[in-house]
């Protein structure tokens, strides 16, 4: 049956064959005849492609955020009740002014409150704040009083 229905056919299956190969070798020389005229923009094409797709991998690969882990000690008063250590305020030198000055800095104060508040020169202030800091072996007043806390020298 298959074979009766090929026969009569053939003919149309020749046509149709023939009609594929044609419109396949126009396509081919088409093709062809486009990278022939065009070459250059399609080179450049390409190769602008070819680095497009390099930056943004590279960008992906070597511009990932760092992850920084900070880990910070965290002084918790358990008790309620606060003890000075005094054994570091001796060991340290810190005399009875320039611990009221570092209690009135972790408070917030600035120089000028810690002056009115204490009844003395905002020069006297600066002088005891300079001192503190060459004790506690720091530069700032925040790091003077995160060491003073850590000490045990004022509260949490």
């Amino acid at each position: 049956m298959l074979r009766n229905l090929f026969k009569s056919y053939k003919l149309i299956l020749l046509y149709a064959v023939s009609l594929a190969a044609l419109l396949f070798l126009m396509r081919w020389l088409e093709f062809r005849l486009l990278m022939i005229d065009h070459a250059t923009e399609l080179y450049a094409a390409v190769v602008a492609i070819v680095f497009m797709v390099l930056g943004i991998w590279l960008a992906k690969h070597l511009s990932k955020p760092k992850t920084v882990l900070v880990e910070k000690t965290v002084y918790l008063d358990q008790s309620g009740s606060f003890e000075r250590n005094e054994k570091a305020l001796v060991d340290l030198g810190i005399s009875k002014r320039e611990l009221e000055v570092l209690e009135l800095m972790a408070q917030g104060l600035s120089n000028n409150e810690i002056a009115e508040r204490l009844f003395v020169s905002l020069n006297t202030v600066k002088t005891h704040a300079s001192k503190l800091f060459e004790k506690l072996e720091v530069s700032r007043r925040t790091q003077a009083v995160e060491s003073a806390k850590r000490m045990g020298i004022i509260p949490l």
